[in-house]
């Protein structure tokens, strides 16, 4: 694609580095078959050849973002199937963040829309905040209707629905320390306990320290470490997320110099999607650069590290079909997609995949609030296809996937790690209760 800046506007690091995307897209539209918005609306401009052009057009002229543009680029889902799909290697991902960038600087949104905006950045990437939030949620429940009749209110109609019902007791298992493993050390990783993920499904990373310390990792939750980034990434909120980003660089950095580290286990993959490319983020930073860099070439997926270890002969549950939901984040965020069903069939499941399965549930974040009727829309697709394939549960690898799904779903719906420590010793998943052909 030709574009047209100029040296003044090439002096700016941002538009520098959309330059050359922008340069790489030959405007193929191989994209538009695989972007779940396109495929749902059918619009082009909700393509990622549409957005390209958009944004082209908007920071080549300097100007700053409408109404049009900000609504097309957030129905974008940041799913990146696009990225998979294209053969010209846009890198579409940094491409819409400084999109987003660009648009919180110079674009003042509805009240309404702000508002929403400004609560969930302040509520979701902290622990007790979100726990807060969600325990008020049943004195809004009862209104749900009515916010959903008012336009500027769908967002929190949206938050009613998703809110569970009842929360999860806060787990020992957050709190900072070390725990050691049950036999001869074979190595020493961090894990990120995250911000939405502890408060929902604390279980997860419960599940990962008994199975890694099962198989003589030591496991060390930092102290100090928070939240990735991501969540107020994709807002465009930039500094917000650099700050959350170099917060977690200097807790990482720590545990690396002392003791040092094989991994930086990851068990959301979005948020694995993110600290991968803190390199990138902080490229800019000549104090943290360097660090960034080391910390995303440590950060892995908890099934890309189990992939890599020599493990025993499971304890095989029998008869059970899993259908393997791999989160977009996973599948085209960090290209992750043999290991987690490799690993699932060792353990004794019968793994099968959906029809679509390239195509986002619609969680995506918090796309699920601000654009819940497309997110209703691709989950209900999505759960069409998934409980198409028979399966008596479903598997993936992001609290965003198992909330959006089990929303829309009656089929069982639990986290990869979980049904692997419970082949490999671990307890029954809670919510397999239900299941009645497994022989645990």
């Amino acid at each position: 694609m030709q574009t047209n800046f100029t040296p003044e506007q090439l002096r700016d690091p941002g538009v520098a580095e959309s330059e050359k995307i922008l340069r790489n897209c030959v405007h193929c539209g191989f994209c538009t078959a695989t972007c779940p918005t396109y495929v749902t609306l059918g619009n082009e401009l909700d393509s990622p050849r549409g957005r390209i052009y958009l944004i082209k057009d908007m920071l080549e002229n300097g100007r700053p973002a409408d109404k049009e543009i900000v609504k097309h680029i957030d129905r974008c889902l940041s799913c990146l199937a696009c990225m998979t799909t294209c053969p010209s290697g846009v890198n579409y991902m940094h491409l819409v963040d400084h999109a987003r960038a660009h648009i919180e600087k110079t674009y003042r949104r509805p009240l309404m829309n702000r508002l929403t905006r400004a609560l969930l950045a302040a509520v979701l990437p902290y622990p007790a905040r979100f726990r807060a939030a969600l325990s008020a949620a049943k004195l809004g429940r009862p209104f749900a209707s009515l916010f959903r009749a008012v336009p500027g209110l769908k967002p929190v109609a949206a938050m009613l629905d998703l809110a569970p019902r009842a929360l999860p007791a806060r787990s020992a298992l957050a709190e900072p320390g070390t725990h050691k493993p049950d036999t001869v050390q074979r190595g020493r990783i961090a894990i990120l306990t995250g911000c939405a993920q502890p408060v929902l499904k604390p279980g997860i990373n419960e599940a990962t320290t008994r199975l890694l310390t099962r198989f003589g990792i030591e496991v060390v939750v930092p102290k100090g470490e928070g939240c990735c980034g991501s969540l107020v990434h994709h807002m465009g909120r930039e500094e917000q997320a650099l700050d959350e980003a170099r917060r977690n660089v200097d807790v990482w950095t720590r545990e690396i110099e002392n003791g040092g580290l094989d991994a930086i286990i990851v068990t959301a993959s979005g948020c694995g999607t993110t600290i991968k490319d803190y390199g990138y983020m902080l490229r800019l930073d000549l104090a943290y650069k360097d660090k960034a860099a080391k910390v995303s070439a440590l950060a892995k997926d908890i099934t890309e590290y189990l992939a890599d270890l020599d493990l025993p002969a499971p304890e095989r549950p029998a008869g059970l079909t899993v259908a393997y939901h791999s989160a977009c984040s996973m599948q085209h965020g960090q290209k992750i997609t043999r290991q987690p069903k490799a690993l699932l069939a060792r353990a004794g499941f019968t793994v099968k995949e959906s029809a679509e399965g390239h195509l986002c549930c619609g969680s995506a974040g918090t796309y699920n609030i601000m654009q819940s009727e497309i997110a209703e829309r691709l989950r209900d697709r999505k759960v069409r296809n998934i409980e198409a394939t028979r399966a008596d549960l479903i598997a993936t690898g992001n609290i965003g996937c198992i909330t959006q799904i089990a929303s829309g779903s009656k089929l069982p719906v639990v986290h990869t790690v979980e049904l692997l420590d419970w082949a490999y010793g671990g307890p029954k998943p809670a919510e397999l209760a239900m299941v009645k052909k497994d022989a645990a």
